[in-house]
């Protein structure tokens, strides 16, 4: 064992021999034990040595690390307080270089206003001469001024008569225009051939003729023949008989060939007439598809070539009016648009629920002892412009009562009444003058087979067409009882004739257009429409009388 070799193992018997080597291996671990326990209490003094050692240190980091904290707070308020003087520093250099500039400028302008003020001084000087002139000058131009006081004076009164003279001329031009109206005829007839429209055959030769006037072709046609053939003559003869000629004559004949514009420039002298205080009325006349509702109101598609008379009538009274305003007149326009339909008025510029509603508009005295008519709940517009104006013609357009009938796929069954109230006012003068122009579209005047349309509808057109024939019956009855002189006019015998009636009698100018057709299937209804118009030719009414107060 002394030698590091381990004992060699005693025999079983030697039990104090093992007992010593138990003693001396006990003894060997109690030293190994106290060695070890003295080693562990050496390594828990440096443990806690360096335990304590660990705290201070820590506690010594903390404290640095605080302090590095605040010392790196007090370098980021150091660095910021630097950048703001430096900020600061750079805009008083700003503010110092624009003081310097605003400095330099004040020097400039102070310059210049010594300038402006040595300037000022010498003007101040040449102004105070001039004033001693003006002063001087003055004296003697308040002289002048009184002398030019007294030939304003004379030039007013000079001014004064000739507006008396001016107004004079006025009136004297209004009783020539009317005398000139009379001499044409309070009643006209005018006759106007529409031409051959796109696919209708072409009429035979000598169907329609147009013979010149007295002074030749240059004359305006007042003349018409219109030939038809009789083949029932020509049957019981065994020969074809030649064609009856039969020759008309009216105040003037316009042929297929003549435009809008030509026709209105005939009548825009009679339109006139209504500004200075005459009645005016206008027919249309003539069969289905005769071209009626194309003279008075014109062509689709907004040309103004195809303009008809209602627009052109109004853009001619308003361009007039405006003319006159120098003249110290004032006009005011208000239009009505109604239809006559089965003897039933219906108001064509009815909007929204009224549409259609006829029943409800009557036609009544405007008020006790008065001669006015007006038209129970219908629209009365004032118009001022062109465009006021196509606006209502747009709006009636829509609402007439159209159908189809033999004659034409959408032809007029009721008569269209347009009406445009005037009244006239003179104020310094003190007078007023009013008047109404009535521009009628009559409805389709063919008699009843022609027009008599197939099919479920045909009893309702049958009533349409004897009620259109009765009231245009009843219009020439009314127009031979005023040539006549009648006691009696048969005016209520009609809604037409009684709300036309004072655009009828002896106070009002009448002119009717019967349009006719040139095709040869027409021929009959033609002459039928111009026999009508002939005999409204014939008649002679009264001399008119204005509307003045």
């Amino acid at each position: 064992m002394a030698g590091g070799k381990k004992p060699s193992k005693r025999p079983a018997w030697d039990l104090k021999g093992q007992l010593c080597d138990l003693n001396a291996e006990l003894k060997r671990c109690r030293e190994r034990t106290q060695t070890l326990d003295q080693e562990n209490q050496q390594l828990q003094d440096q443990l806690r040595d360096a335990q304590q050692q660990a705290k201070a240190l820590g506690t010594e980091r903390r404290t640095l690390e605080g302090h590095l904290a605040k010392v790196q707070a007090q370098a980021e308020q150091g660095q910021q307080e630097l950048k703001n003087l430096r900020a600061c520093v750079l805009e008083l250099e700003e503010r110092l270089s624009t003081q310097e500039g605003l400095v330099q400028e004040l020097q400039k302008k102070q310059v210049e206003l010594q300038e402006e003020r040595r300037g000022l001084m010498s003007q101040l000087e040449e102004k105070e001469r001039r004033l001693q002139t003006s002063e001087a000058a003055l004296s003697s131009s308040r002289a002048e001024v009184a002398s030019l006081w007294q030939g304003t004076a004379a030039q007013a009164a000079l001014l004064a008569e000739r507006e008396e003279r001016l107004h004079g001329l006025e009136m004297e031009r209004r009783r020539l225009h009317n005398q000139l109206q009379e001499l044409k005829g309070n009643i006209r007839v005018f006759c106007r051939v529409r031409p051959v429209l796109p696919g209708e055959p072409t009429p035979p030769p000598g169907l329609l003729l147009f013979p010149s006037g007295p002074g030749g072709p240059s004359d305006p046609p007042t003349r018409l023949s219109l030939s038809r053939s009789d083949e029932r003559r020509a049957t019981l003869s065994g020969a074809p008989a030649p064609p009856t000629r039969h020759d008309f004559s009216f105040d003037r004949v316009f042929p297929p060939g003549s435009g809008q514009d030509e026709v209105f420039e005939e009548i825009a002298m009679l339109v006139q007439s209504a500004l200075d205080g005459y009645p005016v009325c206008i027919f249309a006349y003539g069969q289905t598809g005769s071209g009626k509702t194309f003279t008075m109101e014109g062509g689709p598609g907004g040309d103004p070539q195809l303009e008809g008379l209602i627009p052109r009538a109004l853009r001619h009274l308003f361009s007039v009016a405006q003319e006159l305003s120098g003249q110290g007149w004032t006009y005011s326009f208000v239009a009505s648009y109604v239809e006559i339909y089965n003897e039933t008025v219906r108001d064509l510029l009815a909007t929204g629920t009224r549409k259609g509603q006829g029943g409800e508009c009557e036609i009544r005295r405007a008020g006790p002892g008065s001669e006015e008519l007006t038209v129970t709940n219908a629209r009365y517009v004032p118009v001022s412009c062109e465009k006021e104006v196509e606006a209502l013609l747009h709006l009636a357009h829509q609402n007439r009562a159209v159908a189809r009938t033999a004659q034409n796929e959408r032809s007029s069954r009721s008569h269209s009444v347009f009406q445009l109230q005037i009244s006239g006012q003179h104020s310094s003068r003190g007078l007023q003058c009013g008047a109404s122009l009535s521009l009628v579209d009559l409805a389709g005047s063919e008699r009843l087979d022609p027009g008599l349309a197939l099919g479920p509808g045909e009893r309702e057109r049958l009533r349409e067409t004897q009620a259109i024939n009765s009231s245009l019956s009843t219009l020439g009855l009314v127009i031979m009882a005023l040539s006549n002189k009648e006691s009696h006019v048969p005016y209520r015998n009609s809604k037409l004739t009684y709300l036309l009636q004072n655009s009828l009698g002896g106070s009002a100018k009448m002119l009717m257009f019967v349009n006719i057709s040139p095709l040869e299937e027409n021929v009959s209804e033609s002459l039928n429409s111009l026999r009508f118009a002939s005999k409204v030719n014939q008649c002679v009414i009264g001399t008119a009388q204005a509307n003045r107060k």
